[in-house]
């Protein structure tokens, strides 16, 4: 039976009584990487670093660098550590939000590197820098605990427990054909830093393997610091279910004045068929009930439309609604509540069509048997998109954050430049390093 609405707040409300506390330990490092001299305040990191607990940082995952000395004045540009395959560098760290920053590059040969964080969440895209030349880039990240007080917590899932999002120490993925790392500092946000809380399901999530992923974890390359992306999306969920499983619950317990909630379901509430279930009922309810929430806590919601599937009518080339009347039921809560709408659906029905019938299977996951280490079996899934897909969507995020006017707007890299679905990006320039961590397993639902 489900809760009326009165009363899933009367709870909500006890269980934030509490509050959550904060995790104790070290919340600020600075790294001067290489066998070189080191820079005064730094700690220096040699290949020889392997992370453990007891340490507290280094080369995670079984992945390991090499040392290059090149000498010179400057002790932090002067050595680094390179590797030609992906690696993992992880911090034990609290949850909250932190300024990352990465000097990359080299005194002698061209470097080239991108840099994702926690399961795939995009930070910086493939940059080069030419010989004698350095680049330091800063963003700001949201670690999160699934500890809410110190009797409550997140109901996860099974598939979540071994997901870098929810353990206890910042991860951080190096990957490119000649990352040279001199240097990583990291330490707490301000207070002023925004953070941008997601809820949603698979179509937002943060994915952990390759080939799949979702606009949630491509989203965070497009701001400049001051801005964290605190993805609490996961696989399968509806309203119902991210309220059951405390994700709610846990998003208040955080969340501060002047902090984003966006929100996209539909996919399984629309799977849904109790007596109450249904566009225009407990969809309609619980997505005001979201909002209400947020506002309480002087959060700002925003109602996503639920991304499109792709479903072709080939005879027209134009892609089919199939998630009946829930996206115009989010249309109405957001006008009704007076609240920001990003229509993704509407966008990403403008993309699907404007890549074809054919090319459109190029932002899903749609690939031959044996593409993907362990891959036995073709996969065609017109859910679920490709890193290219989902970096498309972000995209049209971020056209709704400038058309809604958001003062996100002022977070937002320079850049990135206007995006029209209608002409989508070509596939032939878009670059993505594959993650290593894979082992190709279809996401639970939606």
């Amino acid at each position: 039976m489900k809760r009326p609405l009165f009363l899933l707040a009367a709870l909500l409300g006890v269980l934030l009584t509490s509050g959550a506390t904060a995790q104790s330990g070290k919340t600020s490092y600075k790294f001067d990487f290489g066998a070189g001299s080191v820079a005064p305040g730094y700690r220096q990191v040699l290949p020889s670093a392997t992370y453990s607990t007891e340490r507290g940082y280094g080369f995670d995952f079984n992945t390991t660098v090499t040392a290059v000395d090149r000498g010179g004045k400057d002790a932090l540009k002067g050595d680094f550590v390179t590797s030609d395959k992906p690696f993992y560098f992880s911090v034990d760290l609290p949850e909250g939000n932190y300024n990352v920053t990465v000097t990359l590059g080299d005194l002698k040969r061209r470097a080239s590197t991108s840099l994702k964080a926690e399961s795939r969440r995009l930070l910086l895209e493939k940059t080069e820098t030419a010989p004698g030349k350095f680049t330091t880039e800063t963003f700001t990240v949201n670690l999160k605990s699934r500890r809410i007080n110190d009797t409550l917590t997140v109901g996860l899932k099974p598939r979540e427990l071994g997901k870098l999002d929810w353990d206890d120490k910042l991860t951080l993925e190096f990957n490119g054909a000649a990352t040279c790392l001199n240097a990583l500092e990291i330490t707490p946000a301000p207070p002023t830093a925004v953070t941008v809380f997601l809820a949603g399901n698979s179509t937002v999530v943060n994915q952990d393997d390759e080939p799949w992923a979702a606009w949630g974890q491509m989203i965070p390359r497009f701001f400049k610091p001051g801005v964290a992306i605190a993805n609490h999306a996961e696989s399968g969920l509806s309203l119902g279910s991210f309220l059951s499983s405390r994700r709610l619950t846990k998003v208040l317990s955080v969340m501060k004045p002047g902090d984003y909630l966006f929100v996209e379901f539909g996919h399984n509430d629309q799977k849904e068929k109790g007596p109450n279930d249904g566009a225009y009922k407990s969809y309609t309810e619980r997505l005001k009930f979201f909002v209400s929430e947020a506002k309480k806590k002087g959060g700002i919601p925003v109602i996503v439309t639920s991304t499109a599937r792709r479903n072709f009518d080939e005879a027209t080339g134009k892609n089919v609604n199939s998630l009946g009347d829930y996206p115009d039921a989010a249309r109405q809560v957001a006008k009704a509540e007076g609240v920001a709408l990003i229509d993704l659906n509407a966008m990403t029905t403008t993309l699907y069509e404007a890549l074809g019938v054919e090319a459109s299977m190029k932002a899903f996951v749609h690939y031959p048997a044996n593409t993907y280490p362990g891959q036995e079996k073709a996969l065609a899934d017109n859910t679920h998109f490709n890193p290219y897909g989902a970096y498309e969507i972000a995209k049209c995020v971020v056209e709704g954050i400038k058309a809604n006017r958001l003062g996100l707007v002022k977070y937002l890299k320079t850049n990135v430049p206007a995006f029209d679905p209608a002409h989508p990006d070509p596939l032939t320039k878009w670059t993505w390093a594959d993650s290593p961590r894979n082992t190709v397993v279809k996401p639970d639902g939606n």
